[in-house]
């Protein structure tokens, strides 16, 4: 059978309900070992950009006439950018904001009622890369494929639909902007308009992430959200509050947004496409005591059939990556996780 959506794609590989739901943050005023890390997260693992004279993720100004040429340098160095003037409306971001800490603020017992599914791959649980650690994350998210509706429903029977519109507003200002983002890599990686097709098809399912971290009573022994890489061509953000951190040269380094910008950063699938040129950067978030922290990750992903091909541009260049469909690397990936890229290496 042919796999078409990201819904069938992880159906194609359960969990166990272990690892989906979340524990009550709201009465853990210790640390519980299930979420202790052994090893601990705190300055002396992150990197000094002062001391060592490098430059922070740069931030980009969208209407800059070199911002393309800006964004190439970035994807090639750092795997991501700061964007301003990115050009969606303030209350539409706001107004997701919103919605996210309306759900998030529930109680628990009532969150569970949209419990994502072993199977499923939308509504409310702990992340899916949790099986590959042996501790649980300070970290709780709700998952959107398509429309929100069947999960939400059981949130708010009678007051769903506000949640919904604001998510798909923001749902379209960001697949426009990340569309615009790709076009622009894609012209310099001469990927060709038959490659592109899949970019004007209505009924895309790209994934919107809600991302919740509470307040943490320890929290240099615990961790947010374990260290990744995602599958996307390009993943955009939102977050106003520190707590990323990118591995750049084998140290972590803290990634503090600026003002009014989102997060633009590139995933596995355009790093296999630009044959290595564009880093997928390994990330993380940290906990902190003192703050709760949200975020709304946007993922912007070609269709699951779509045979991800590196781009070989120079005579003396040879392809470091076999092909393979998203739903090949997405398999790959739920089995062998942070080994993925190295199993579809030449």
């Amino acid at each position: 059978m042919k796999m078409s959506t990201l819904n069938e794609a992880y159906q194609e590989h359960p969990l166990t309900l272990g690892d989906i739901i979340p524990i009550d943050f709201s009465s853990s005023l210790s640390l519980p070992d299930s979420h202790t890390w052994s090893q601990s997260i705190d300055d002396d693992d992150v990197f000094s950009l002062k001391d060592a004279g490098s430059s922070p993720m740069p931030t980009i100004d969208l209407m800059d006439p070199n911002a393309k040429k800006l964004i190439i340098l970035a994807c090639e160095k750092w795997g991501g950018f700061h964007l301003k003037n990115h050009g969606i409306p303030f209350a539409v971001i706001q107004g997701a904001e919103d919605e996210l800490q309306r759900l998030f603020s529930l109680p628990p017992q009532q969150k569970m009622k949209a419990l994502r599914s072993p199977g499923g791959a939308t509504g409310y649980g702990i992340p899916r890369i949790s099986p590959f650690f042996s501790k649980f994350m300070w970290h709780e998210g709700f998952t959107i494929i398509g429309s929100p509706s069947h999960d939400v429903k059981k949130l708010w029977p009678n007051d769903y639909q506000q949640f919904c519109d604001k998510m798909e507003n923001y749902k379209k200002e960001m697949n426009t902007l990340a569309e615009s983002l790709t076009e622009m890599v894609f012209d310099v990686l001469e990927i060709s308009e038959e490659k592109r097709k899949w970019m004007a098809a209505s009924d895309l399912r790209m994934a919107l992430q809600l991302n919740f971290y509470p307040s943490c009573p320890e929290p240099n022994r615990a961790m947010g959200l374990a260290p990744h890489t995602d599958t996307s061509i390009f993943t955009v953000v939102h977050v106003k509050e520190s707590g990323l951190q990118l591995m750049k040269e084998g140290k972590w380094i803290n990634v503090q947004p600026p003002p009014d910008t989102l997060l633009v950063h590139a995933g596995d699938l355009l790093h296999m496409m630009s044959n290595g040129r564009f880093c997928s950067p390994l990330h993380r978030v940290v906990p902190t005591v003192s703050k709760k922290r949200c975020s709304i990750a946007y993922f912007y992903s070609p269709p699951t059939d779509y045979v991800v091909s590196p781009s070989v541009t120079g005579d003396l260049d040879a392809a470091r990556f076999r092909d393979v469909t998203v739903m090949e690397y997405i398999g790959i990936k739920a089995e062998k996780f942070g080994e993925s890229l190295s199993v579809v290496s030449i």
